[in-house]
């Protein structure tokens, strides 16, 4: 038996810690309008990297039919669980499932696929899922991916004010860095796009985390609710205008299927 992965120890506390924080739900809140605006009822759509199932649920009680996949047992069953608990069984679905086995999916073309938060910097080869995403789309439909970015001004000024300057700019190293054992790569839009761009056009992006500090500022943000508030509205109102995207903690990019 594999050892569990930290993404599986992860998984008990990942609600309480990131989806229901003050941070994490203004940044998830971002994600999900775009959602809403790609995807609606009776759409097919596939998840990649569902964590504990909360994006899946949201499309799910809208009538989104979801196909919920991870690569971690923990979120897996977390996923589960959210998911029968909130009376979805009918349309949302969750499986095991990494990224690097996408082609195992024997499906019908889905009318969509998102990942959220990251699931893209845990793979060190874009193309592989990329042309499997190809293969598993529809021609017209929206791939909607949430990725750590490699330049981060609130990182470089939260880490250099608290005397790490390794940590301020880690997500420039070559290679990328390492995570509880794991490496963690920080591809540019560019690289995203560059990767992806056989079987796909880049249609939109936006930043989730460029004025809204990272997550690990939390303690910060919880004691300034008023401007937590106020940076979330303006990065909303110009989440797209250039470089925002390119300097958040995420961005969030929109490719549709050639």
């Amino acid at each position: 038996m594999s050892s569990p992965s930290p993404f599986d120890t992860l998984a008990p506390a990942y609600d309480d810690t990131f989806t229901h924080s003050a941070i994490g739900t203004l940044q998830r809140r971002a994600v999900w309008r775009r959602l809403d605006a790609v995807f609606g009822p009776g759409d097919r759509v596939l998840e990649l990297g569902c964590g504990t199932g909360e994006d899946a649920i949201h499309l799910g009680g809208r009538g989104v039919r979801v196909l919920a996949t991870d690569a971690a047992e923990g979120m897996v069953a977390a996923a589960r669980r959210k998911v029968a608990g909130a009376g979805l069984a009918g349309a949302v679905s969750v499986r095991r499932l990494a990224l690097e086995d996408l082609a195992e999916l024997q499906e019908p073309p889905f009318d969509g696929a998102f990942s959220n938060f990251g699931g893209f910097n845990c793979t060190r080869d874009l193309g592989g899922p990329a042309r499997d995403l190809s293969s598993l789309l529809a021609p017209g439909a929206r791939l909607l991916l949430c990725v750590m970015g490699p330049l981060v001004p609130w990182e470089w000024v939260w880490f250099g004010l608290h005397g790490q300057p390794g940590k301020a700019f880690r997500r420039l190293k070559t290679g990328g860095a390492v995570w509880r054992g794991i490496p963690i790569l920080y591809p540019s839009i560019r690289a995203v796009k560059r990767a992806f761009s056989p079987g796909f056009e880049a249609r939109r992006a936006a930043a989730v985390g460029a004025f809204l500090p990272p997550s690990y500022t939390e303690g910060w943000a919880i004691r300034h609710p008023r401007l937590l508030a106020r940076l979330d509205r303006w990065e909303r109102r110009w989440e797209t205008l250039p470089p925002l995207p390119w300097l958040a903690d995420h961005f969030l990019l929109e490719l549709e299927r050639r």
